[in-house]
């Protein structure tokens, strides 16, 4: 696949935005020089092309090949293949491609062997590793496909590997919300850092906190708080405050959670916050869409903070 070809293949976003609400994403294949497929969702990625010159620096983290001059912006690259540990890892020189990647406010370039395509899948159709994996990597993989043919495509934590890379953001400036001890969150998230990273935050807010791994286990476990609540004849939101939704997530994705929420009644005057490394305007259009009472794009732990304290404080 030519250059060109690359660049096509991230067209019509506008019309990807429509995607809102209906469990479905849209996934750019590629490989890393092995029989393994992996995947990204298109939303994650800015541009498709050749690997451009590499310039190396000392002290580099494990896995950062260098730094690349990109339309003015200086980014760094990391070599994906060399994450995964894979036996023959492409090196910058024999990687064909670079993917570059803006999420979480931050822009990496990924080295890949190949470009694939495009695919669209539903979000149930999409499964969290642990049901199908059992490898070294498994923290690396966030999700796992099977195509119509029976192959599977493995979805990276670009999450986890930002953190792996660079560490993780180290939580210092979060002041305690002025909230009723019995004060609880229930959020849903399917990377493992960001639910460490986000326990992190409503711990020094002081409140409480359950969570769930993805959506369709946010939702079996909501639907069943609520029936205890109606069953107990008490409010909600003596069970449940704020309700936290990442936007990707396998088996449902947080906009199709978020509509769950928003067209029950049970869950009314709960509002929902979408926490997403997508944050993009596009994204939170999308979000507003679904009836989302706020976006916060990843991951930034003073401003997850300020958004959530004026939701939860009473």
């Amino acid at each position: 696949m030519n250059v060109k070809e690359n660049r096509k293949l991230l067209d019509g976003v506008d019309a990807r935005t429509r995607l809102a609400g209906s469990n479905q994403m849209e996934i750019l294949l590629f490989s890393l020089g092995t029989n393994e497929t992996f995947g990204i969702n298109v939303f994650k990625v800015r541009e498709v092309g050749r690997t451009p010159h590499i310039t190396k620096t000392p002290n580099m983290p494990r896995g950062v090949e260098g730094l690349v001059s990109l339309r003015g912006n200086v980014i760094p690259v990391l070599s994906l293949a060399s994450f995964l540990d894979l036996e023959s890892p492409p090196s910058s020189d024999l990687a064909a491609s670079m993917m570059v990647a803006e999420y979480s406010k931050r822009t990496l370039g990924f080295l890949v062997h190949e470009v694939d395509r495009i695919i669209r899948v539903d979000w149930e159709k999409v499964k969290a590793p642990e049901n199908v994996l059992n490898t070294a990597n498994q923290g690396l993989i966030t999700a796992v496909i099977e195509l119509e043919d029976g192959h599977l495509v493995s979805i990276l934590d670009v999450e986890q590997i930002l953190s792996n890379a660079f560490g993780e953001a180290v939580i210092v400036d979060v002041q305690p919300a002025r909230v009723k001890e019995d004060t609880n969150v229930f959020f849903a998230d399917d990377s493992i850092v960001a639910r460490r990273k986000i326990a992190e935050v409503l711990d020094k807010l002081g409140v409480k906190h359950k969570h769930a791994n993805n959506g369709a286990e946010a939702w079996t476990r909501l639907q069943a708080i609520a029936a205890h609540a109606k069953q107990a004849g008490i409010p909600i939101r003596d069970e449940i405050n704020l309700i936290l939704v990442d936007a990707e997530m396998p088996e449902m994705d947080g906009y199709v959670l978020t509509k769950n929420i928003k067209s029950d009644p049970n869950f009314e005057g709960v509002p929902v916050v979408m926490h997403s490394s997508l944050s993009s305007e596009a994204n939170r259009a999308m979000g507003k869409s679904v009836g989302v009472d706020a976006y916060v794009a990843k991951f930034d732990a003073e401003v997850l903070a300020d958004t959530l304290r004026p939701l939860v404080e009473r």
